[in-house]
C-alpha cells in the first residue's frame, strides 16, 4: 500500500501529566488534540477514556462525549476505542462502550506481561469480544505483540469470529515481546494472513525505529504519547503529539508517501457497518 495508514494514540492507560505535562487526560484536551492531529493527517484515532481523577475508565458515559466531540469535528476520521485487559478483566466492563458503535475496537490476541503490569486475555474474552464486535458492525483492531498472536488471528478467522480484510497494530518493544529488529520485522510482516493492512508501533525509544521502517518498507504507522513520551532516544526532550505526527509526517514525504484519507481507510471495511 502506497497511501500511508497513520493511527493516531494520543492518551493510552499508562502515560499521566506527571510523566509529560502535555498528555490529553479531560475529554476536551483528548478532542482537540485529535483535532489538531486530524488537521496535520492522521487515517484513525485509537481512544482511551479517563475518570474526573485521571484513571482509565471504561464508562461509556466518559467516551461518549469524546467519540462525539471527535465525530462533530472530524466526522470521517476512522474512530477506534481501547478494550484493553491491562486495567479490567471482566467482560460487561472491557465492552460496555462497544455499544457507542465506534468504527473498531482493539482486540489484544493474547496475555502478556508488561514491566510492571499484565494484560490478561483469555481465549474466551477475546472471544466474547470479537463476537460482540462483530454483531455491532465494529471492526476489530488487531493488536500483536508476540508472532504467536499473529497466529491465533488466524485461527479467529478459520471460526468466522474475524473477517477480511484485517487490520493489524505490530507493536514493537515491550520486555515480554517482539523487538524492533530488522528480522523480527520482517518475519512479522511474512505471517500475515492475506488481505491485511497494518501498522508498526514501538513502546518508548522503538517507535522512531518501527515507525520509520514501516514508512519505508510500505507499511502505516501507530504514533504517539500513548507509546512514546519522549522526543529523542535519550529521553532528555519530553514530546507532544504534534511533535511526534510531525515527525512522521516528514518522514513519509521522504519516502514520497501521502497519508491516507480517513474515508479512503473506511471504504476499504473499517467503518462501522451500521455508520
Amino acid at each position: 500500500m502506497n497511501d500511508l495508514i497513520i493511527n493516531f494514540t494520543p492518551t493510552g492507560m499508562v502515560p499521566s501529566k506527571n510523566m509529560n505535562p502535555f498528555v490529553p487526560i479531560e475529554v476536551n484536551e483528548i478532542i482537540e488534540e485529535v483535532h489538531k492531529a486530524n488537521e496535520i493527517g492522521i487515517t484513525l484515532v485509537h481512544l482511551h477514556a479517563r475518570d474526573a481523577d485521571g484513571a482509565p475508565t471504561y464508562k461509556k458515559s466518559v467516551y461518549g462525549p469524546i467519540i462525539e466531540g471527535v465525530r462533530r469535528h472530524c466526522p470521517e476520521l476512522v474512530i477506534c476505542i481501547s478494550l484493553s485487559g491491562r486495567n479490567f478483566n471482566e467482560f460487561e466492563k472491557r465492552s460496555e462502550a462497544l455499544e457507542l458503535k465506534p468504527d473498531m475496537g482493539s482486540l489484544t490476541l493474547s496475555s502478556m506481561n508488561f514491566v510492571q503490569q499484565a494484560s490478561v486475555n483469555t481465549p474466551e474474552m477475546i472471544t466474547k469480544l470479537a463476537m460482540k464486535m462483530k454483531e455491532l458492525g465494529i471492526s476489530p483492531e488487531l493488536e500483536v505483540f508476540d508472532l504467536g498472536m499473529i497466529n491465533y488471528a488466524k485461527y479467529l478467522a478459520s471460526k468466522g469470529l474475524i473477517q477480511t480484510p484485517f487490520y493489524f497494530n505490530i507493536i514493537f518493544g515491550n520486555i515480554a515481546g517482539i523487538q524492533a529488529d530488522l528480522s523480527s520485522m520482517g518475519v512479522a510482516i511474512q505471517n500475515l494472513p492475506e488481505n491485511s493492512y497494518w501498522s508498526f508501533g514501538g513502546l518508548g525509544k522503538s517507535q522512531l525505529t518501527a515507525n520509520s521502517i514501516a514508512i519505508a518498507s510500505g507499511g502505516g504507522v501507530r504514533v504517539g504519547l500513548e507509546d512514546n513520551l519522549y522526543y529523542d532516544k535519550n529521553r532528555l526532550k519530553t514530546a507532544t503529539n504534534i511533535e511526534l505526527l510531525e515527525r512522521v509526517n516528514r518522514l513519509a514525504e521522504m519516502h514520497e508517501r501521502a497519508c491516507m484519507p480517513p474515508a479512503q481507510f473506511g471504504a476499504l471495511g473499517f467503518y462501522n457497518k451500521y455508520r
